[in-house]
């Protein structure tokens, strides 16, 4: 999973670049890296054995990428969030959720210092509930390490950006996720809230 994770960092950092490179002298490009929390409501129900836990708790490490058009007031966002740690589904099975959406932006300037993000998009949810019970190693050549559940989800969010020191900001945010069929857990809605420290490739 380190493995994994560092590639996505990777990727995310080369996306940065590129974009910086072909746009940032006529538009604004903005990279964000955050933490915060994932909130839900619990299961209310006694009549499972088994009930659907709340997708909730553990730290969620994110990045974000925003292009604003020439106008500095719409553009486009993608974001990705994973929790840091593994989860413990019913007590018994590891597991560990990603976030990752895609959204159109509106982005108004409060005053010389402040702005506001308000988001929506489409994105999706990747759930990898973690193998304990079959040995893995290069010998088995069929185990599998983690089996995969993934759902589709609308998005919205938004933050409010304060510029501390020339281009870097700090930013409070907060987002909903709606996911379609999230039957493994209790429920379809799951917020997560937090803040980012990020730098903006173009004047404000």
């Amino acid at each position: 999973m380190g493995a994994f994770l560092r590639k996505l960092a990777l990727l995310l950092l080369m996306c940065a670049f590129l974009l910086v490179a072909g746009f940032a002298r006529a538009q604004q490009v903005d990279i964000g890296f955050g933490y915060g929390i994932t909130l839900s409501s619990k299961n209310s129900s006694s009549s499972l054995a088994y009930p659907p836990p709340s997708e909730k708790g553990g730290t969620y490490p994110s990045a974000s990428l925003q292009y604003l058009l020439k106008n500095h007031h719409y553009g486009f966002n993608a974001e990705v969030a994973v929790r840091r740690n593994e989860g413990l589904y019913n007590g018994f099975q590891r597991f560990r959720p990603f976030f990752y959406d895609f959204n159109a932006v509106f982005a108004p300037r409060i005053n010389s210092k402040t702005r506001a993000d308000v988001m929506a998009g489409i994105g999706a949810t990747t759930i990898l509930f973690y193998n304990q019970y079959e040995p893995c190693s290069p010998i088995y050549t069929a185990c599998t390490p983690f089996a995969n559940s993934t759902h589709l989800m609308g998005h919205i969010g938004g933050d409010v950006r304060y510029y501390f020191w020339r281009r870097f900001f700090v930013r409070p945010e907060a987002h909903l996720y709606l996911i379609h069929n999230n039957f493994q857990f209790n429920s379809a809605y799951v917020a997560r809230v937090g803040a980012s420290i990020g730098f903006s490739f173009h004047p404000r």
